[in-house]
């Protein structure tokens, strides 16, 4: 079960009471004070794990608690401190206050951990509290209690390079062929009802390249090199006011750091190529404007049920620069069928050429027309 929104209640534990006590001992009638300190609550705790990838995990349980911490006792004795819940999240988890929408945390990081509520401090025994005018205090505090509060936690999923496209497009197929994933494809609209995440494999001295710049950027990263597409459900005309899954995936695309337009030219196609990019240029834009800024590549998809004429009057025409869809972002036009395999091997390609000046810091992409298929 897919699960990329929950609200939940978390309480972190309340500090242990310090104690009132005196020394006791025989032969000393007159000891003086020896009450402990109270035990310091327990955090509730969010953190990373990379083997998640939905909210599942939090969505079983609406309300979570963390143990209070121990009173003080006599003997100077120091309460336990309460134990702390961990509860792991997928990478890409934002935390916002449930009642104000203030953001709190915003977890992308393998391994990242954040309190989303802090332990009381546990209060102070009488033995704090005495002083050279006032040596018997009878005084010892509370403890603190812990925060307590509603939390809305969602889920902006973390991936190189999201496929994005209408329904019925192909891109569950073409995630599938290129990758290892296994996204449920069918012939009908919105086949994918939730994001599929697949990973790229990569060759040996790719892999290689690019542990050596994670390595020189400061990652001390053990985890193989990967990038991770993103196979987001098909978008409507509207979707960025709701329309259709909207909202509820659009967000899925805002960690990316390329898009790749998948075009459906099938003779028994619903629509003008074109006129869907252009389409989804404007339902992205409308949603995050920054995301037009992104580095893109479109893939011309079922070339194998397409009129060879067609195909290069398509490409021809997203790489005029005289064209309303032309864009300096475009860095290549890739005619493909993900069905019998047909050009995926330049695809994939392009896709970890682009990736690897991403993370070197070169944005800018030359423009490129790989060769259309005899």
């Amino acid at each position: 079960m897919f699960i990329d929104r929950v609200k939940v209640h978390v309480r972190a534990g309340k500090g242990g009471r310090g104690a009132v006590s005196f020394r006791r001992e025989k032969y000393v009638p007159l000891g003086g004070p020896d009450g402990g300190d109270g035990g310091r609550g327990g955090d509730v705790v969010f953190h990373v794990d990379p083997g998640e990838t939905t909210l599942v995990t939090l969505h079983g349980r609406p309300w979570y608690a963390a143990k209070d911490g121990g009173n003080g006792s006599g003997a100077n004795k120091r309460g336990a401190d309460g134990a702390s819940i961990c509860l792991p999240v997928p990478p890409g988890t934002v935390v916002r206050n449930a009642e104000t929408g203030e953001m709190l945390h915003d977890l992308v990081g393998e391994d990242q951990a954040a309190i989303v509520a802090a332990g009381g401090k546990g209060g102070k025994g009488n033995a704090a509290f005495a002083n050279s005018t006032h040596q018997t205090p009878q005084y010892a505090q509370p403890g603190l209690p812990g925060e307590e509060l509603d939390l809305l936690v969602e889920l902006k999923m973390v991936a190189d390079v999201a496929l994005v496209g209408f329904p019925n497009a192909g891109k569950s197929s073409l995630l599938n062929a290129i990758t290892r994933a296994r996204s449920r494809i069918g012939d009908y609209p919105f086949t994918t009802l939730h994001p599929v995440l697949g990973s790229l494999p990569l060759l040996p001295e790719e892999s290689a390249e690019f542990q050596r710049m994670a390595s020189e950027g400061g990652s001390c990263s053990k985890a193989p090199p990967r990038i991770i597409l993103a196979d987001v459900p098909g978008i409507l005309e509207g979707a960025h006011q709701g329309v259709g899954l909207g909202l509820e995936f659009l967000r899925h695309i805002e960690r990316t750091q390329a898009l790749l337009f998948v075009l459906d030219v099938s003779v028994a196609r619903e629509r003008d190529p074109l006129e869907a990019y252009e389409a989804l240029l404007e339902e992205i834009g409308s949603y995050a404007r920054r995301l037009l800024d992104l580095p893109r590549l479109v893939a011309l998809n079922k070339i194998d049920e397409a009129l060879e004429e067609e195909i290069e009057a398509f490409a021809a025409r997203l790489i005029d620069p005289k064209a309303p869809v032309h864009s300096i972002q475009l860095g290549g036009v890739f005619p493909i069928s993900s069905l019998e395999k047909v050009g995926l091997e330049p695809l994939r390609d392009a896709l970890v050429q682009l990736l690897h000046r991403l993370r070197a810091g070169a944005h800018a992409l030359p423009m490129s027309h790989p060769s259309l298929p005899a």
